[in-house]
C-alpha cells in the first residue's frame, strides 16, 4: 500500500487533497473522477485518478439542509428590522434616488433640476436596488415622490434594502457551497459560511443600499464559477483516459473529445459574471488577472497530471480561444447594463446638448455615437476617480483596513428613550473584531501551508485577496486617492476562506504534512479532538463578540456608556 494510500484508508488526505474530506473525519469523502473512473478500470494508474477527482456532483440532502440552516440565519439577521433606522443613511441618499431613477426613466435623473445626473459608477448595483424599489415601493419626500409597490407596499426603507438583504444572504449560500467543494467537506463549508453570516461588516453592507455587497457577490459567483469549470475539465479528462485515451499522441488524438456538451460553460459564466461585476463598480476589474491566471495555472496541471508532454503549449491553443470569448462575454455584459442610457435620449451626455455640456466632444451619429458618447462618459468618470482626493472623515488607508483602524459610521442618533439619561443609536461599519483580527495570521498560515502542502487551494485563495487588496495600496502610495474601509468588500469572502482553511488545518491534524510519521491511529483520534475543540471553540467566540457588538451593526438604542464600551479602540472607531 502506497503513502498516500494509507492516509486516505485512515480518513486523511493525501497531497492534493489536504484538509478534512468529508462531514465525518474518520471517513473518506465519496469522491469521483468520472462516470467509469469511480470502477477503476481503463488502466489509469491511481495517483492519477486521485488527482483528478472531484467532489461528487449528486444531490447530497444532508449538506444541503446544513446549508439551508446557515442560510437561515443569514436572512434572519439581515431581514428583521431591515427598515431600521428610517430615511436615507450615508449613501443611501445618492444610490436609493438613482436606483428609483432607474426604474422610473431609464437613467440617473435629479427630480430637483428636472436633468439626468452625472454619476460614477455603473448602473448594475443601482438597477437591483430599483428591482426592490419597484417591489416595495419608494418614497422621496424631499422630491414629492410616493410611488405604492408593485408586490406589496411597506415602508419605503424595506424597498430600497431589500435587494442588498437579499444579495447578502444569497453571497452566504455561495460561500457554504464554494468552502464545501473547495475544501470536500460539508462542515468547513458551513463554517465558511457562518462566519460570513456573523461578520458586522457584511451585516452592514446588506442591511443598506450601497453597491458593495453587489460587487462582492458577483465577484464570488465568478470564482465559483470557475472552481466548479476547474472540476467539470478535470471529470472530462478522466473520463478520457479511462475510456484509453494516450495523452502523448499529438493533435487532437491526444485530447479528449469535443463538442458543443464539453465547451467550458462554467468559464463563460463566469466572464458573464465577472461582466456583472464591473457594471457595479469598475474595481472588479481588479481581479480579471487574478481569475484568467487561475484558469491557466488549472488547464496546465490538468494536462500536466494526465502526462501530456507540452501542458503549457496545449493550454495556450485550446484554452486561450476561450478565455478570449469569456472576455468578449464580459464587455457585452457590461455594455448591455447600460441598455436604459443607450436606448433613450435622456442620459448624461447621451446627446449632443451644447447648453448642457458645451465643450464634450459628443455625437449624434446612429448606434455608433452612442458607443462613441458612451466612451466619453468612461473618460470622464475615470478623471473623476482618478483625482478623488478630498479629505473625509472617515476615510482610511489600506493597511487600516483589516486592522479595523478606521470604520466608517453610516448612521448616529443620540435620540430616544433608553432608560438611561443619555442614549446612542448608530450603525457602524465594522467587521466583527475578533474574526477581522484572524485575517492577517491566517494569510501567514494560509501561505505556509500553501507551500509546505503543495496545495493549490491555498495559492488560489492567496490570489483572489491579493487581487482585491494590493492595488488600493498602489493607489494609496501612488496619489493619496481618498478611500474607504468598504473597499474591502470583494475580498471578504476570501480572507473568511483562509481562516476556515486555518481551521480545517487546525481539526485535523495528521495530514499531508505529518504522512512521514507513523502515530497510531489513537494519538490521530486525539489530536484531531483537540484540533476540533479549538476551531469550534474559536467559531464560538466568534459568535460571542459578533452579538455584542450587534446593537452597532443595526442602530439599536443604547445608553451612551454601553455604546463607549464598545469603541475598543477609542476615537479610531468614533
Amino acid at each position: 500500500m502506497t503513502q498516500a494510500s494509507t492516509a486516505h484508508s485512515a480518513g486523511q488526505a493525501g497531497p492534493e487533497h489536504s484538509g478534512p474530506d468529508g462531514d465525518d473525519p474518520q471517513r473518506p469523502i465519496e469522491i469521483t473522477a468520472g462516470d467509469s473512473a469511480a470502477s477503476g478500470g481503463g488502466g489509469v494508474p491511481d495517483i492519477v485518478r486521485r488527482r483528478l477527482a472531484t467532489v461528487e456532483a449528486r444531490l447530497d440532502g444532508r449538506s444541503w439542509l446544513a446549508t439551508g440552516v446557515i442560510v437561515a440565519i443569514a436572512a434572519i439577521l439581515r431581514f428583521v428590522g431591515l427598515s431600521h433606522p428610517p430615511g436615507k443613511i450615508f449613501d443611501e441618499t445618492y444610490y436609493a434616488r438613482d436606483a428609483w431613477a432607474l426604474v422610473d426613466k431609464g437613467v440617473e435623473w435629479n427630480y430637483k433640476d428636472g436633468g439626468p445626473s452625472y454619476v460614477v459608477h455603473p448602473p448594475l448595483g443601482k438597477w437591483l436596488i430599483g428591482l426592490g424599489e419597484w417591489a416595495f415601493g419608494y418614497s422621496d419626500a424631499e422630491h414629492g415622490i410616493s410611488v405604492p409597490g408593485h408586490i406589496v407596499t411597506t415602508a419605503p426603507e424595506f424597498g430600497w434594502r431589500f435587494s442588498a438583504a437579499l444579495v447578502g444572504t444569497l453571497s452566504v449560500l455561495l460561500l457554504v457551497r464554494i468552502g464545501r467543494r473547495l475544501f470536500r467537506s460539508t462542515l468547513l463549508g458551513c463554517t465558511a459560511g457562518l462566519l460570513l453570516a456573523l461578520d458586522g461588516f457584511h451585516l452592514v453592507l446588506s442591511r443598506t443600499a450601497l453597491l458593495d455587497i453587489f460587487l462582492l457577490f458577483f465577484v464570488l459567483a465568478a470564482f465559483g464559477a470557475l472552481v466548479l469549470d476547474r472540476d467539470s475539465r478535470r471529470r472530462r479528462w478522466a473520463r478520457a483516459l479511462d475510456a484509453g485515451l494516450d495523452p502523448k499522441r499529438p493533435g487532437r488524438a491526444g485530447r479528449p473529445p469535443g463538442g458543443w456538451r464539453t465547451w467550458p460553460w462554467w468559464r463563460l459564466a463566469a466572464g458573464v459574471l465577472l461582466g456583472c461585476a464591473c457594471a457595479v463598480k469598475w474595481s472588479a476589474l481588479y481581479f480579471l488577472p487574478a481569475f484568467a491566471l487561475l484558469v491557466l495555472l488549472w488547464e496546465v496541471g490538468v494536462r500536466r497530471t494526465a502526462g501530456v508532454r507540452r501542458p503549457w503549449r496545449d493550454t495556450a491553443l485550446d484554452e486561450l480561444p476561450w478565455m478570449v470569448v469569456a472576455g468578449v462575454l464580459l464587455v457585452l455584459t457590461y455594455v448591455a447594463t447600460w441598455s436604459g442610457w443607450l436606448l433613450g435620449d435622456e442620459g448624461y451626455y447621451r446627446v449632443v446638448d451644447p447648453q448642457r455640456w458645451p465643450t464634450a466632444p459628443l455625437s449624434d451619429t446612429p448606434v455608433i455615437g452612442a458607443l462613441a458618447n458612451l466612451i466619453e462618459y468612461h473618460k470622464a468618470a475615470y478623471g473623476f476617480h482618478s483625482t478623488l482626493d478630498d479629505p473625509h472623515k472617515y476615510q482610511s488607508w489600506p493597511w487600516q483596513w483589516l486592522l479595523l483602524g478606521r470604520p466608517v459610521a453610516f448612521y448616529w442618533s443620540g435620540e430616544g428613550a433608553c432608560g438611561a439619561p443619555s442614549c446612542a443609536s448608530e450603525i457602524l461599519l465594522l467587521g466583527t473584531p475578533l474574526l477581522w483580527w484572524s485575517f492577517l495570521p491566517a494569510l501567514a498560515a494560509l501561505a505556509w501551508l500553501g507551500l509546505a502542502r503543495r496545495d493549490w487551494r491555498a495559492g488560489a485563495i492567496l490570489l483572489v485577496v491579493a487581487a482585491g487588496l494590493l492595488p488600493w495600496f498602489w493607489f494609496a502610495l501612488d496619489g493619496g486617492r481618498t478611500m474607504f474601509s468598504f473597499y474591502t468588500a470583494p475580498a471578504l469572502p476570501f480572507l473568511v476562506l483562509a481562516v476556515t482553511y486555518v481551521l480545517g488545518a487546525i481539526a485535523t491534524p495528521g495530514g499531508p504534512l505529518d504522512e512521514t510519521t507513523t502515530a497510531s491511529a489513537e494519538t490521530t483520534a486525539d489530536r484531531r479532538l483537540v484540533g476540533g475543540v479549538i476551531a469550534g471553540a474559536y467559531v464560538l467566540l466568534v459568535a460571542l463578540c459578533f452579538a455584542y457588538f450587534y446593537p452597532i451593526f443595526v442602530a439599536e438604542l443604547l445608553p451612551y456608556e454601553d455604546w463607549s464600551a464598545r469603541m475598543w479602540l477609542d476615537g479610531r472607531w468614533i
